[in-house]
């Protein structure tokens, strides 16, 4: 409310109100003065007049009566007389009566009758009888009395205080006005004044009012006026001294920001030839580890004392820390780069986590942890994702649990977190029974080149860049990663992922035990949960090892302490007592496995295992037991089971073909050959597979056109997993392939273990288990220098023929034999500097060099290759000199295979 409407209301209300409630106090006491004033005059004329007409009515004068009652009509008020006699009869009717109810008795006593308009008088009428003191009633009188003339008399003084009212009301707005246009009109102009101030408008000049304290108020205005005038002065001064001094800097800073761009190239350009260096030496150091690597595992097959085996643990671990460390750096630099590309593929899951636990298996047998991995049913099985990214995050955090865990378990867990239509979260866990992180530990532990205590790196290795790239994937990928640890109670990592579910439907069961009952003791409880569930699943009942019943298969989860004598008797004893075969499910490495008697059959499984095995497992050992007893009364069949599963290998080099042919052949796996993709597309075109395993390096269509015409002919070879198989692998060529078409990448030499791994991913079979040594490839198996390898080594070249011998001297023989044909290709091709004749020529023998005898000219051919991808022609000529070398040492030693 302003400053004018507050005068106002204090100058014109007040007076008003008061003058207001005088009026109404006033109109109330005239109003009773009035009414008291007129009931007296009437009562007492009544009064009055009532002898006279009493002696007037006793006498029978009417006319006397008629002249006194007139006289009480003459009051203004009055409108009726009326004169009743004692009988109530009137005698005399005077002006215009009201209607009333007739009386029938004169009354006593005067009485006055009130009502809202009319108010009526009753006087009683008496004479006095001669010589008597008493009165005698001779009639009454009845005057009516109209009070509207009061009403209106009330009407009149509220109308004239009304317009006294009004006229005060506007004497006193026209003073109130007067006062506060005089107190306000100074406190306007200042307010105006500040506001052209506000607006930048410092040149005004208020006029100083009489009264002391608006004078102030201008004088002060006026000032500041004067103040900000000056400040503006000066400020624009200061801005004109400082765009000068800007404009001075902007050309500074122009000279600088050509300065920082040319800076700024320079280091792109530094940075492209460090990822590249990288690259390079990356590859280049792997070569040769990959070397040691090979040849530590072959020594360690050999015989040794035990200080010779603690040297050689040493070395072989040294490498291992290597080659994960230039892994780490190499990673670590693409992705700082922004140069690491994610995949969409078709993921199964389970089968990448069991490839994961089975490459970790070794270290968790070595230190007897019990290694369990629990994929929940509700995960679908089929996903779309990066599958090789999530197997290095997955790898990283399974090596760092087994890393920091002396006793107790490592458990990886697959859950679904979230799910609409297509889109769901997957959260992985990994939980561990070790060491342990403090709350500070944990707070730096995703930083680069930084470990939970520096000690770390020298007691258990590493660079301290596996969790950074690890949380730099996953943030890739959409996901994010979190720990939860305390001291000396273990880690769980949990990480999320975003990924596409490209079937809905529920994953089948891998088997069908109908209903089998299954005696199980296994005292790990994360080992029995999961095998409880996987038997329920697979429509099997489980009962404890102190129930025997009517079982199928009796199972025994075995620590390294059963293996004792004492203990190992009582087991044994359980095993022959038992009227079915016997699964032992052994917490240690298969080398350490003591000899067992399986009267009734059986199988031995080393932990951690795999769904697969497991189900494969149950599928040797229950389901001959129901096809025996379904057959009792049938003749047995001598013939063959035919062929589950068909396999297509596709390779020029007839050796190559026949040596993956004797590795995999078995009565379960029908293997076709092809020489060409042209010649596995009219197979493709009649036939179906299972598999198939694709030479990249093929002349008139290689191995990747191939695999996208066989994607083609229909939606079964669509879903039909194809190998590629090659002896020389880059990674961004590795990436490439997956992403036209290609599901795995295996580099020869292809050894049993690696061709596991693949049946169990994507056909869910296992290699017999003689087949099943680790064989060494053939770069893993040689040092760095070819001058110190052999020509030739039948040894190697048995294991790589999967312990055939007389395979390996005929896989030596075609190579020695083709080895002036490649000669003279290799020549021919530098001579004319034709890099893609030579890398194809040097490539495709690399390929069949792999998979013989021949360390020195494996090595030679592999580093040439691996020149000539990297350095061009300009790095091949010294290694060339070396690769004609090996060639003629490995010729002139070809009698020697006819003496062995």
């Amino acid at each position: 409310m302003s400053l004018n409407t507050r005068l106002l209301f204090a100058l014109l209300g007040f007076p008003l109100l008061v003058y207001a409630i005088m009026a109404l106090l006033l109109v109330v006491q005239n109003e009773t003065t009035s009414r008291d004033m007129l009931k007296e005059r009437l009562v007492s004329a009544g009064e009055l007049l009532a002898p006279s007409l009493g002696n007037a009515m006793a006498d029978g004068d009417l006319s006397r009566l008629e002249v006194i009652a007139r006289q009480l009509l003459e009051h203004k008020e009055l409108r009726a007389v009326t004169l009743f006699d004692e009988q109530g009869s009137r005698l005399l009717v005077l002006g215009r009566s009201m209607p009333f109810p007739p009386r029938l008795n004169a009354p006593n006593t005067t009485t006055l009758t009130i009502d809202d308009a009319i108010w009526r008088l009753q006087v009683p009428l008496r004479t006095f009888p001669d010589q008597q003191f008493e009165l005698a009633n001779t009639g009454w009188l009845e005057a009516e009395l109209d009070i509207r003339t009061l009403t209106l008399e009330r009407y009149k003084l509220i109308a004239s205080l009304s317009l006294g009212g009004m006229l005060l009301g506007l004497l006193l707005f026209l003073a109130a006005f007067a006062i506060s246009r005089y107190a306000t009109r100074p406190i306007e102009e200042a307010n105006q004044a500040l506001y052209r101030l506000s607006r930048g408008d410092y040149r005004l000049f208020i006029a100083a009012a009489r009264p002391a304290e608006f004078r102030q108020l201008a004088e002060h205005i006026n000032s500041l006026a004067k103040h900000f005038q000056q400040a503006q002065h000066d400020l624009q001064s200061q801005i004109e001294q400082a765009t000068s001094e800007l404009q001075e800097s902007m050309e500074t800073i122009e000279e600088q920001n050509i300065k920082l761009d040319l800076a700024h190239r320079s280091a792109l350009r530094a940075n492209a030839v460090k990822s590249e260096f990288l690259a390079n030496m990356s590859h280049e150091i792997r070569t040769p580890l990959n070397g040691i690597i090979g040849f530590c595992r072959l020594l360690g097959r050999s015989p040794l004392d035990a200080r010779q085996k603690e040297w050689l643990e040493h070395v072989h671990r040294a490498c291992n820390n290597l080659l994960m460390l230039v892994n780490d750096v190499l990673d670590f630099s693409k992705l700082e780069a922004d140069r690491l590309t994610l995949e969409e593929v078709d993921i199964d899951i389970i089968s990448l986590v069991d490839e994961v636990i089975g490459l970790h298996a070794p270290e968790a047998q070595r230190k007897r942890l019990h290694l369990v991995a629990m994929v929940y049913e509700d995960v679908p099985p089929i996903l779309c994702g990066d599958p090789l990214r999530i197997h290095q995050v997955l790898s990283n955090l399974i090596s760092n649990a087994l890393k920091f865990t002396s006793k107790g378990d490592v458990i990886i867990r697959v859950m679904l977190d979230s799910q609409e239509g297509q889109h769901l979260v997957l959260r992985i866990s990994v939980s561990d029974t070790g060491i342990g992180l403090s709350e500070e530990q944990q707070k730096q532990l995703f930083s680069a080149f930084t470990q939970a205590e520096p000690s770390h790196s020298r007691h258990f290795g590493g660079s301290g860049l596996g969790l950074t790239i690890c949380r730099q994937l996953i943030q890739r990928m959409g996901g994010e990663i979190s720990v939860n640890s305390a001291l000396k109670e273990g880690t769980t990592f949990s990480f999320t992922l975003p990924l596409l579910a490209s079937l809905a439907s529920e994953r089948p069961p891998e088997l069908s035990l109908d209903g089998a009952i299954i005696r199980m003791h296994e005292p790990h409880l994360p080992t029995r949960n999961v095998v409880e569930h996987l038997l329920k699943r697979w429509d099997a009942t489980v009962i404890p090892l102190n129930k025997p019943g009517n079982e199928k298969l009796l199972i025994l989860g075995l620590e390294q302490d059963d293996f004792i004598s004492e203990k190992k008797a009582y087991w044994q004893k359980i095993i022959s007592q038992a009227p079915c075969p016997t699964l032992i499910l052994a917490n240690t490495t298969s080398f350490e496995l003591p000899l067992w008697e399986l009267p009734n059959g059986g199988d031995m499984l080393c932990k951690p295992f795999t769904r697969a095995q497991l189900a494969a497992t149950f599928k040797q050992l229950i389901e001959p037991i129901k096809t025996a007893s379904s057959s009792v009364n049938t003749q047995p069949e001598k013939a063959l089971p035919s062929p589950t599963f068909t396999i297509l290998i596709v390779d020029d080099n007839a050796p190559n073909r026949e040596l993956l042919k004797a590795m995999l052949e078995n009565e379960h796996i029908n293997i076709v050959l092809a020489a060409s993709g042209q010649e596995a597309l009219d197979y493709a075109r009649q036939h179906e597979a299972d598999m198939v395993l694709m030479d990249i390096r093929m002349p008139d269509m290689d191995g990747v056109q191939t695999t996208q015409a066989l994607r083609r002919i229909n939606n079964s070879w669509a879903r039909c997993p194809i190998i590629a198989v090659t002896a020389h692998v880059l990674s961004a060529e590795r990436q490439q392939w997956l992403s036209e078409g290609l599901d795995d990448v295996l580099v020869k030499p292809i050894n049993e273990a690696q061709l596991q791994q693949q049946l169990l991913r994507f056909l869910g079979i296992a290699l017999p288990t003689d087949a099943l040594d680790e064989t060494p490839n053939a770069v893993s198996t040689t040092p760095y220098s070819p001058l110190s390898l052999p020509a030739i080594d039948l040894e190697l070249g048995a294991r790589l023929a999967g312990g055939k011998t007389e395979f390996a001297k005929e896989q030596l023989k075609r190579l020695i034999d083709s080895l002036d044909e490649y000669e003279q290709a290799i020549r021919g091709a530098f001579a004319k500097n034709n890099l893609t004749a030579l890398l194809d020529h040097v490539h495709s023998l690399n390929g069949i060099c792999r998979y013989c005898g021949a360390p020195e000219l494996a090595l030679t051919v592999e580093t040439l290759e691996t020149r000539l991808r990297t350095g061009g022609l300009d790095q091949a000529e010294n290694l060339l000199d070396e690769l004609y070398t090996a060639i003629k040492r490995l010729q002139e030693q070809r009698s020697t295979l006819y003496e062995r």
